[in-house]
């Protein structure tokens, strides 16, 4: 596997850069020949700090407690999380082999020669967060979809397939299929981490350094380490824009404006526009609710909550919805044990107890963001 190997010459440092494939038994192989072989002063892994910890750790969050989550507003982050490990442990149960193997590989061989171990990739988070925030509204609900309902239990990973995973990068390989849907997140997950590889490998200590990278990456990085790179340019997660924050508080505001001019005008047209308002957004995040097939009392609870939160852009009803999903049907030890298979198939996505809170606090948020609409051209249309 010589030509997975590439020699660079930096500066005084010799730089040898480990093209893999993160579910092949072969690649880890190679990592332990070639850090045995040189001895480096720095061993290189593709990996940032939550990973490197749940790498080591990888029964780790299955004590994910699913109301912590929720409070903490990560629901999406950590739906994503799933779909990304699961997905990878599907393709490594066919080439049986451990997702990450070289990684561990890695990790370990630069205990075993002494050398400092350096975790160079981008936090995952901030990765997917600037992804997030660099699409529009319709591209968020299409790559939501895309996450959830684009895997299949019962389809089997093709020989071809395989192939080309074995070619990408970690983070890409779940997203590969979406990649040519979404060009914006081509840059974001494979461009903007080679500058990141590339700038740790160059200052990680010792005159010769070992780089472990998913075979997507190494020709970006080749071309990177010769170049500079603003670390803080994509190291920043995008705020959103003025806009978008104005129409968060504007939006409510002018609700709240239209109902009480109702009043003014007249106390019955008041009452309407108060009821059209309620039962639009309570009742559409209510049914949405219902489709992730939430238990009556998270159905109640963002019929009740959604008026009331969608006046407050620091609140959303799926928060409330989901905490009341997550106490009256508990997910069980089994239920997250079961999550690295159930998210593959939209039956064990709505039996999983777990995965059915993570849906209940989408669903409800979405019914309750269209519902705002719904009621806002209502009233207006009542009104004039």
């Amino acid at each position: 596997m010589s030509e997975n190997i590439t020699r660079l010459d930096y500066q005084d440092k010799e730089i040898i850069l480990i093209g893999t494939a993160h579910v092949s038994r072969e690649s880890a192989e190679l990592v332990k020949q070639v850090i045995e072989e040189e001895h480096p002063d720095s061993v290189c892994v593709e990996l940032d700090e939550d990973r490197y910890h749940n790498i080591q750790n990888p029964k780790a969050w299955e004590d994910t407690d699913i109301i912590k989550v929720i409070k903490s507003k990560k629901v999406g982050f950590l739906l994503a999380n799933l779909a990304l490990s699961s997905y990878q442990k599907r393709i490594a149960k066919q080439l049986d082999a451990p997702v990450g193997g070289e990684m561990l590989q890695g990790i370990e061989s630069a205990k075993e020669v002494g050398a400092a171990l350096v975790l160079a990739d981008r936090n995952i988070q901030t990765t997917f967060l600037r992804i997030w925030r660099k699409l529009n509204a319709w591209e968020k609900c299409k790559l939501i979809g895309s996450l959830l309902f684009s895997f299949d239990d019962d389809d089997e990973v093709s020989e071809l397939d395989l192939q080309e995973l074995l070619k990408a990068d970690m983070l890409e390989s779940v997203l590969v299929d979406m990649r040519k849907q979404f060009p914006k997140i081509g840059d974001i997950l494979i461009s903007e981490r080679d500058q990141h590889l590339a700038a740790k490998i160059k200052e990680a200590p010792g005159k010769k350094v070992v780089a472990v990278l998913g075979g997507a990456h190494v020709p970006g990085v080749k071309k990177e380490i010769y170049r500079s790179q603003n670390l803080d340019e994509i190291l920043i997660v995008p705020r959103k824009g003025i806009a978008s924050k104005i129409a968060g508080w504007i939006i409510p505001a002018l609700i709240i404006g239209l109902i009480f001019y109702g009043f003014v005008t007249n106390i019955q047209t008041g009452i309407q526009q108060l009821s059209v308002w309620a039962l639009w957004n309570g009742g559409l995040a209510a049914l949405f609710t219902a489709i992730a097939l939430g238990h009556p009392l998270s159905i109640l609870t963002a019929f009740v909550t959604a008026p009331f939160t969608s006046l407050n852009p620091l609140l959303a009803c799926g928060w409330f919805a989901g905490l009341v999903q997550a106490t009256v049907k508990k997910p069980t030890v089994q239920d997250v044990l079961n999550v690295q298979t159930d998210i593959f198939s939209v039956r064990g996505f709505f039996k999983n107890r777990f995965l059915k809170t993570l849906m209940v606090v989408v669903f409800a948020n979405i019914g309750s963001g269209i519902g705002t609409y719904v009621a806002g051209f209502d009233i207006i249309k009542n009104l004039f």
